[in-house]
């Protein structure tokens, strides 16, 4: 389950700090064996807090000492006291405390610090000014982008006072509004379940409830089931020619919106994310368009029924 493991003696000084492999391997070369039916972490750690004496000659205050030697680490002054035997030979990796590191001064310091700031600054100002594209495409420039933004815009205006006097608007009108909206909540929902898979498999795993878990995060999209309707309505409502109150059009849209993001709550749960956003356009799409179409077949007719549209 894990690559590396690390052991930490009291004071936070480190026993063992590499693969899980080789964990073992290290300690018998201290003459530390586990014994037969014990875990081996157990082991180490009870060694650690000195419960149980290990047998190869070394104390628990010896092991991080062990550990710095075996990696080459100079030994602190203050450790020197549990080292046993002939410290001639840990000469060369004892520090010296008389002697003080050789470092960089402050004024090096401060100029390191300035330079790289300088180079931040440089950076930031070469990729938000200075326009080098690396993959040599001809990008149009701001006049171009304004003049097509703006003509898409100006036609969604137009487009929509031309609609405003058309009979029919009114049942198209809210077809579009239910592929839009279904199409923009499912996207959204999937972030409350896609994203925590991990997290509630590891909490379920140590106990907690799934119900539990379903109805908070149920509760907490609550608000925004609430609210989405109305930023829509704001919009829809008022820019074109409605058949009905405001607060009718809000519950319609509130059922949508709860209907839809349950949908979005399976699809996240039972699906990974990149099928679950798929079928998120999918659903919308084309249970709108068999539940507006003609029910003249019988087979259309019972599966109308079964859309959440109709």
């Amino acid at each position: 389950m894990f690559d590396d493991f690390i052991l930490l003696a009291k004071g936070g000084t480190t026993v063992y700090h590499g693969p899980v492999k080789k964990v073992e391997q290290y300690f018998s070369g201290l003459g530390i064996t586990v014994p037969d039916r014990v875990n081996p972490p157990d082991h180490f750690i009870d060694i650690l807090e000195g419960i149980v004496k290990p047998n190869g000659g070394v104390t628990h205050q010896l092991l991080p000492v062990r550990w710095m030697l075996h990696n080459g680490y100079p030994v602190p002054s203050d450790m020197l006291q549990y080292i046993d035997g002939d410290a001639t030979s840990l000469a060369g990796n004892v520090a010296d405390p008389g002697v003080e590191e050789t470092g960089q001064s402050f004024a090096g310091d401060l100029w390191e610090d300035m330079m790289c700031n300088v180079e931040l600054k440089h950076d930031r100002i070469q990729h938000n000014f200075i326009r080098s594209d690396l993959s040599n495409r001809l990008t149009p420039d701001i006049n171009h982008q304004y003049r097509y933004f703006l003509g898409r815009t100006a036609g969604a205006c137009l487009g929509t006072l031309a609609k405003v006097s058309d009979e029919t608007f009114g049942s198209l009108g809210y077809t579009y509004t239910v592929i839009a909206v279904s199409l923009l909540c499912m996207i959204a929902a999937l972030r409350s379940f896609s994203l925590e898979k991990l997290i509630y498999r590891r909490e379920s795993a140590s106990g907690m409830s799934s119900l539990a878990y379903f109805l908070a995060k149920d509760t907490v999209d609550d608000f925004n089931i609430i609210i989405k309707p109305l930023v829509y309505l704001s919009m829809f409502y008022f820019f074109n020619n409605p058949r009905s109150s405001f607060t009718d059009n809000y519950i319609v849209l509130l059922c949508l919106v709860y209907c839809v993001t349950g949908i979005a709550y399976v699809l996240a749960i039972f699906l990974e994310p990149t099928h679950a956003q798929l079928w998120s356009v999918i659903l919308p799409v084309v249970l709108t368009l068999i539940a507006t179409q003609d029910k003249d077949s019988l087979a259309m007719k019972h599966f109308g029924h079964f859309c959440y549209t109709s």
